[in-house]
């Protein structure tokens, strides 16, 4: 049996430096202006990542927490009380991609924390309810614990084939923890590379890759290593000017230098055999990058939107 944990070791990584290309047409629409679709609050008063934020600190401790924004981000959209939330707020000098993303925030968590778990977080993901995927999360962070070589990703059982979303196979039981089945993965496929033809897309089966994942700092930086040697020597020698006076000089050098690296169809579809699976079930899920699948969402629960449902039909 696998136990669930959770401790004082644990950090957060919270990705908002996308741009959302797909949904810029409606958020033009409906605001009349473009803004970073993370910063947009389409039900309430919160945005999507403040949202994120507040899951992330429901986990581990706000202080425990660096969240990767990008510079062009500035003017556009980042509130004032981002920077009081954010724990350690890091600014991209450009999108150099997911992985470039998540390797630069574990330098600055294992400059302080070498021994840490850390989950990552999406900041344009639509999770309801959220007490139970705040379970599920926790349970993802026992197992990797207790399974260190190991990445515990959250998938979500495919309801329909989706050609946006990565794709997970399940193989055997590797445990449970807190009534969770945690499973290897057989196979991962990005979102790129689908074809409607093949089986197990138009069948719906599998589970859709959330990016949401629990994993030892030591381990995730070893597969930074195997996967993208010409970003990490680099990522390495910034670490050192971490916490110094010219260290945001030396990131600007940093992002002219390294090339754009995703972190899903260059790590995770290369390494199945280093990814456990644990199924995000009792959760209502979606990534928000189309005006449907928020509108979808809200309708699943009977929220009111705060764009006209007209306008998102027509964007």
């Amino acid at each position: 049996m696998i136990r669930g944990s959770q401790d004082e070791n644990v950090w957060s990584i919270v990705l908002a430096g996308g741009d959302g290309e797909r949904l810029k047409p409606f958020v033009r629409q409906w605001l009349g202006y473009e803004k970073p679709k993370q910063y947009c609050a389409f039900v309430g008063t919160r945005s999507m990542l403040q949202h994120t934020l507040d899951r992330a600190d429901e986990i581990s401790a706000p202080r425990h927490k660096v969240t990767i924004v990008a510079f062009d981000h500035r003017r556009r959209g980042w509130p004032e009380q981002l920077k009081r939330k954010a724990g350690r707020l890091v600014v991209q000098p450009s999108n150099q991609g997911t992985a470039t993303a998540v390797f630069l925030a574990l330098a600055y968590i294992r400059r302080e924390a070498p021994n840490a778990t850390v989950v990552l977080y999406p900041s344009d993901h639509f999770i309801y309810p959220e007490d139970r995927f705040l379970h599920v999360v926790r349970a993802a962070i026992g197992a990797a614990q207790t399974l260190p070589q190991k990445l515990v990703l959250l998938g979500v059982a495919a309801s329909r084939p989706e050609l946006d979303y990565g794709w997970i196979q399940t193989g055997r039981e590797l445990g449970r923890v807190m009534g969770h089945r945690i499973s290897t993965a057989t196979r991962f496929k990005e979102k790129p590379i689908f074809k409607l033809r093949e089986p197990e897309v138009t069948t719906a089966s599998g589970l859709w890759n959330t990016l949401i994942l629990a994993a030892t700092a030591d381990f995730l930086w070893s597969l930074g290593y195997s996967c993208f040697p010409d970003l990490m020597g680099p990522l390495e020698e910034f670490s050192d000017s971490i916490g110094k006076g010219d260290h945001e000089a030396n990131l600007d050098d940093l992002y002219r230098t390294v090339s754009r690296h995703d972190f899903s169809s260059e790590l995770l579809e290369v390494s199945p055999d280093k990814i456990a699976v644990i199924e995000l079930n009792g959760v209502l899920w979606s990534d928000w990058g189309r005006s449907e699948r928020i509108r979808e969402s809200l309708a699943a629960i009977g929220a009111v939107p705060a764009f006209s449902i007209s306008s998102a039909a027509t964007a």
